[in-house]
């Protein structure tokens, strides 16, 4: 069964809600294929592995939310998830970076998502020892004697928790950090990542150095903390739980896999296109890729691919790729309407992060209805007059719009800065009355 606790669809749906407004349905098509992953890991184990993943292509323009979409959905699920262009990528036998280099790139994250996870685990157990390390080192014993729980120890102890010592100046052995032996890549676009680990492998195999430091007691707690850390979390259970997070909760996203398509009747360049899309299909459905952590299993890793596909369609892609991408969605553009909500209702809406940063300064914006409203207008209106870029119109927009706000708030402390619709139209005039003008602005 599922557990109880774990995210139905709606519920994922209400928390992609909170930071992309519309998509309906490309919400619910992710939500779908998060539940069905939940569902899979709850079947017994001889059937199981017959369960792929029911990969999505996001069809829609840029800056209609298509990989906002993705990375919300892989902080909900905590899971593993990179995002790369398929454009990076190159046919084998060309100067460029290989497509196995995705899923080395996917492990990577799971071990940065289990080694934080296991370090908050040991916290205490880490900041304990970290606080007798230093103990020892404000309060040593005589040689040859163990340190002893005393009175003096304790009020000690006391002090350190509490911040009174933290100007204090002690001496304490730090690890000497970089200096690490070089190794040359092996192969053009794949040698980089390989290489890297075997330098960290062979640089854990000498003899570590460390030098004396006199820093502030403050600072010696967190050293001493993060070296506890350090031994306490083995690099080698974290590989093996991230491979492990990698393979059955992974997500990647794969962006403009249009400009990978082979246009019909073209010839050229996209021979190398079509390349490319063979090399990704192996990864895609189901292939075992060599880290340096250890070999990762591909078939049950999530792909989201996305494109705007202006220009080509999704049956320019191979069949035998089309077929691993069996469920297809079409994102709709960002109208007036959609633009005017995205300035507000989002809990990261770009209103809320102006008047945040203004109120660093001791400033305080507030933006009126009708402005808001004029805002999205002028935004729609460039996105038509010119390239369509959806959401992100509203970012060149509003700096326009915030620029000398921004630029001399540090004399305005204290100030209150009311953004209205005869500011809006002064400060975008040249914007709405010059075509050619926009084209600078994004």
């Amino acid at each position: 069964m599922v557990p109880a606790s774990a995210l139905t669809p709606d519920q994922v749906v209400e928390a992609l809600d909170r930071h992309i407004i519309g998509q309906a349905a490309a919400k619910r098509a992710v939500a779908v294929a998060l539940r069905n992953r939940l569902r899979r890991l709850a079947i017994p184990t001889d059937f199981r592995d017959e369960i792929t993943p029911r990969n999505i292509i996001l069809i829609g323009p840029t800056g209609c939310g298509k990989t906002e979409i993705a990375r919300r959905l892989a902080r909900l699920a905590d899971a593993p998830f990179v995002k790369v262009e398929a454009t990076r990528f190159t046919e084998v036998g060309y100067v460029g970076r290989d497509v196995e280099s995705m899923v080395r790139d996917l492990v990577a994250e799971g071990i940065k998502l289990v080694r934080k996870e296991h370090m908050a685990a040991k916290a205490a157990e880490a900041e304990q020892a970290a606080e007798s390390r230093l103990l020892d080192v404000l309060l040593p014993s005589p040689p040859g004697r163990q340190p002893s729980r005393s009175s003096s120890r304790d009020a000690l102890l006391e002090q350190l928790r509490t911040g009174d010592l933290d100007d204090r100046k002690v001496s304490i052995d730090v690890p000497v950090r970089g200096g690490g032996i070089p190794i040359l890549p092996i192969q053009p676009g794949g040698g980089g990542e390989q290489g890297a680990g075997m330098s960290e492998m062979l640089e854990k195999l000498m003899p570590k150095r460390q030098h004396r430091r006199e820093v502030p007691v403050k600072e010696a707690r967190r050293l001493l903390i993060e070296q506890e850390l350090e031994a306490l979390v083995s690099d080698a259970e974290v590989a093996d739980i991230a491979i492990r997070k990698a393979e059955q909760e992974g997500i990647i996203f794969l962006d403009e896999i249009d400009k990978i398509a082979a246009h019909e009747h073209s010839r050229g360049p996209d021979v190398s296109r079509e390349g490319v899309q063979r090399d990704i299909l192996p990864i895609v459905e189901g292939s075992t890729v060599q880290t340096r952590w250890g070999p990762v299993r591909t078939d049950h890793v999530l792909f989201i691919a996305a494109g705007a596909f202006h220009v080509c369609k999704p049956s320019d892609l191979i069949p035998e790729l089309q077929g691993r991408f069996p469920v297809r969605v079409e994102l709709s553009s960002l109208d007036r309407d959609a633009l005017r909500r995205i300035l507000t209702e989002p809990e990261n809406a770009l209103t809320l992060q102006y008047a945040a940063l203004m109120a660093t300064e001791g400033v305080e914006i507030e933006f009126t209805e009708v402005a808001l409203d004029r805002i999205a207008a002028i935004a729609a209106e460039v996105n038509e007059r010119t390239e369509d870029i959806g959401a992100r119109r509203l970012q060149t927009v509003m700096e326009h719009l915030m620029e000398e706000v921004s630029y001399h708030s540090p004399g305005w402390r204290g100030a209150r800065v009311l953004v209205d619709e005869a500011m809006v139209d002064d400060r975008l005039a040249d914007v709405i009355a010059d075509t050619d003008l926009t084209r600078f602005i994004l």
